[in-house]
């Protein structure tokens, strides 16, 4: 397994990652510490979960909320593991029914942050991601909370998650004023069909020395051989009959593409993001240990030039940077 430094901090962490959002729901427990496990075995240092991962993201404790946290807490109880990975967790989402159980006040971030190393059952979390941005709390507010919780040794770095590129410049210059580290790292919605975030998202983590972290690399399926797997029979949800639909000749020019380069499409979607200068690890979410090996070879797998030329010419992106992408 190959390691990079977090965008310009000195934290090295695995190129591919183990995203936990399916640990509860899809995942029972057993099968969750199995691909812990896995995952530690073969490298992996960087664990992604947050506060509401576990079944359906609204506060309904009866519906696994928090089940993920909780299910990464026992197996780390079981010891030996917690100075090998890299944890990181998120808040920002509704944790109860109340006016302040949610999104980036001071009073949330701390509730949130104690909350969340009772489930994962430690003192401290490698990083604090804020899973989206709320533009109602005023960042002076939003840093001294998490500078707070860096004091008492609670949390060692924040990242981002959901960030238009304004709100982590914005981010930014703030803790810079305040003469700290700030953003160690944003997640974004990135993926060969989805690529919107090198418009402003991409150039603003360049610029400032953030990592990007993508999630959904295979773009809920798509990118993952999505046209051999339903010829095979495999049944897909409403939505991604849809997608697929919209996307027909793409997909089956970019499978066409996987099958002449004798790579699987999984590994080729993973690899390309892999390939952009900015990404530091992509976040692998399997519901198995069968699909966490799958994803193992993706980061050793060097596309060419000519390959990557032609994924840009199934899947072009938006043109560029802005605003050179649209206007002169």
């Amino acid at each position: 397994m190959d390691y990079a430094h977090l965008g310009r901090t000195g934290l090295k962490v695995s190129r591919l990652s183990l995203g936990t959002m399916n640990f509860g729901e899809l995942t029972d427990e057993a099968t969750s510490f199995a691909i812990m496990d896995e995952a530690l075995h073969t490298g992996i240092n960087f664990f992604d979960t947050a506060d509401v991962y576990g079944g359906p993201q609204t506060p309904d404790m009866e519906k696994g909320f928090g089940t993920s946290e909780e299910i990464i807490g026992r197996w780390l109880a079981k010891g030996g593991h917690r100075d090998r990975i890299v944890l990181a967790t998120k808040v920002y989402q509704p944790m109860d029914i109340g006016p302040n159980d949610k999104y980036l006040s001071a009073y949330h971030i701390r509730r949130a942050c104690e909350a969340s190393l009772r489930r994962l059952k430690t003192d401290h979390i490698d990083l604090y991601q804020m899973h989206h941005v709320d533009r109602a709390t005023p960042w002076e507010e939003i840093w001294q909370a998490m500078e707070q919780l860096i004091r008492e040794g609670k949390i060692t770095y924040v990242g981002s998650s959901n960030f238009a590129g304004w709100d982590i410049a914005t981010a930014q210059c703030m803790a810079n004023a305040r003469h700290t580290l700030g953003l160690a790292s944003e997640q974004s919605l990135y993926n060969l069909t989805q690529r919107t975030i090198e418009l402003e998202v991409i150039p603003a983590l360049r610029h400032f020395g953030i990592g990007l972290i993508p999630w959904s690399p295979i773009g809920m399926g798509l990118l993952g051989g999505v046209l051999r797997k339903i010829s095979d029979g495999r049944r897909a949800t409403p939505h991604l009959q849809q997608r697929i639909a919209q996307l027909r000749p793409q997909l089956e020019a970019y499978e066409k593409l996987c099958d002449d380069i004798g790579e699987a499409p999984s590994d080729v979607a993973l690899a390309w993001l892999l390939h952009q200068p900015v990404v530091t690890t992509v976040i692998s979410g399997p519901r198995t240990v069968e699909q966490l090996r799958q994803n193992l070879k993706a980061p050793s797998l060097s596309l060419s030039d000519e390959t990557l030329a032609r994924l840009d010419e199934i899947w072009p992106g938006p043109g560029g940077e802005a605003p050179a992408a649209y206007a002169w």
